[in-house]
């Protein structure tokens, strides 16, 4: 494993402890990579009313747009779970929007077990702009 990978998993790991989750007690922790090598580390935050809760994913993935990044190459996803984390449908879709299909993604489980996906390995019949 390379040294800035470590560091990648190492920032979702730190994201758990920073999760708002005073429901589910489940938190999430992600780092999403920039091409240019740049980290957002998102979370999961709860709301009372469930459908307002925003996903680690997609917390990264809003940040580093609103900040106008738009070129990434990796995403971490940590969660305190015997077997590595999966992503969400939601979450799955927001990295098809934004992401090449072949992207790596990291998940992981407690223990440091991990699982290597990609994007497309994640959600495989995804919807884009080209099926509008």
């Amino acid at each position: 494993m390379t040294k800035a990978k470590k560091e990648w998993i190492e920032t979702a790991v730190a994201a758990l402890d920073k999760a708002y989750v005073p429901y589910s007690k489940f938190p999430v922790g992600a780092c999403l990579v920039t091409k240019k090598g740049t980290i957002y580390q998102g979370i999961n935050i709860e709301n009372a009313s469930f459908g307002l809760t925003n996903c680690a994913e997609r917390t990264a993935f809003f940040k580093a747009i609103s900040e106008g990044e738009k070129d990434f190459q990796h995403l971490v996803v940590a969660g305190h779970t015997p077997e590595p984390i999966s992503p969400c449908g939601a979450c799955r879709q927001v990295m098809v929007e934004f992401c090449q299909p072949d992207m790596p993604v990291t998940l992981v489980g407690d223990d440091g077990i991990i699982k290597e996906t990609t994007v497309e390995g994640l959600l495989p019949y995804y919807f884009t702009n080209k099926d509008l």
